[in-house]
């Protein structure tokens, strides 16, 4: 995987990528349960921008 970068300039976006560090301590079959979060809160931000 390559290096995401350590800040996006939005806490929300922040906080979701700071989730994915949990994925290094579960199992592989955990992952998508993660990427599942991860796309969610990441889809509920773009949604919370094009209401703005």
């Amino acid at each position: 995987m390559s290096a995401l970068p350590e800040e996006t300039g939005d806490e929300r976006v922040d906080a979701v990528l700071t989730g994915l560090d949990r994925l290094a301590g579960l199992p592989v079959g955990d992952h998508v349960a993660v990427f599942e979060e991860a796309f969610s809160g990441l889809e509920a931000t773009l949604a919370d921008v094009d209401d703005q």
